[in-house]
């Protein structure tokens, strides 16, 4: 399994140290979660969302200010009841992913509807390998089985300073992908691809001006992150989306794969991040309730634009 240069990163604490502690405790509770009948792990997550919500003072202000600015159209007891349906989908995200991560012999495929597979199929044929672009919805790594099975992925993912949660993510992840490749390790990226291999690379998150561009998202100057266009460039390598949704009323969970983008890269990096940013738009508009609003998506600004959050 690759996995990041801890070189780059500052060094962690050892892993027993105190720190980690209440992450183990969190770790052993969800190993018992993932032990729970899937209804019980849906009423979690509506007890989580509700405990989310009135807990949760910043991540709420975060999630507020986001829906506010991408959807003013909305009246504010619309808004609200959004954000309180969106604070379900994310504890409920937050309580699923141990199902895979910590219980990996329970087979979750029958719950979950895979759609397009065609599209990948005929990408991944090409033998240039293939960039699975998504996007954070709180639906992620609980679709990892029949991904898996696909005998060819590999998945990115962003390291943690903290021992028990990089652990965490990285068991989990290994235990069906084997490539568990650091963000910042772009020459395993590229190898991998160039192997015909498929990375699945999750493109909207606010890392900050370095390798970034602004492209608008809801019309907000967004810092778009440019490295699906860099390894497409550097390798040649197909491009398509794939999004993940889940319906809690039928317990179920759905993929579907995209068709390749088409003249991507286009040469300019502020244009692929326009292009990207747009189709990222309209899978949200689908179901807003489902995307991962408390993150600071705009905390990055442009040169003397005042922060948001």
């Amino acid at each position: 399994m690759a996995a990041g240069d801890p070189s780059r990163h500052a060094p962690p604490p050892p892993a027993w140290s105190p720190v980690t502690w209440p992450a183990w405790l969190l770790i052993g509770f969800g190993w018992l979660i993932a032990r729970l009948p899937v209804d019980s792990v849906f009423r979690l997550g509506r007890l989580g969302g509700w405990l989310l919500y009135h807990l949760g003072r910043r991540r709420r202000h975060i999630a507020e200010t986001n829906l506010r600015l991408c959807f003013p159209h909305l009246s504010a007891n619309e808004r609200l009841r959004l954000l309180r349906r969106n604070f379900t989908h994310t504890a409920t995200g937050a309580i699923e992913i141990m199902l895979p991560w910590l219980n990996p012999a329970r087979d979750l495929s029958p719950r979950i509807d895979m759609v397009g597979e065609a599209h990948y199929r005929a990408a991944i044929a090409g033998g240039r390998g293939v960039i699975v672009l998504a996007t954070h919805f709180t639906t992620m790594d609980v679709i990892s089985q029949p991904l898996a099975r696909f005998g060819d992925f590999d998945v990115m993912y962003r390291y943690n300073k903290n021992p028990a949660w990089e652990w965490l993510q990285l068991t989990g992840r290994g235990r069906y992908f084997d490539g568990v490749v650091e963000r910042e390790n772009t020459r395993e990226a590229v190898r991998r691809l160039r192997r015909g291999r498929a990375l699945w690379y999750a493109v909207d998150q606010d890392y900050g001006r370095r390798h970034s561009v602004f492209a608008p998202l809801f019309g907000i100057p967004a810092a778009t992150i440019t490295a699906a266009s860099r390894l497409a460039t550097l390798t040649g390598s197909a491009v398509l989306f794939m999004t993940i949704g889940r319906d809690i009323d039928a317990q179920r969970w759905r993929i579907e794969f995209h068709p390749p983008l088409r003249d991507f890269p286009s040469g300019s990096l502020e244009a692929d991040a326009t292009r990207i940013n747009a189709m990222l738009e309209t899978f949200i508009r689908e179901r807003p309730e489902q995307y991962l609003w408390a993150h600071r998506r705009f905390k990055t600004r442009p040169p003397g634009e005042p922060p948001v959050y």
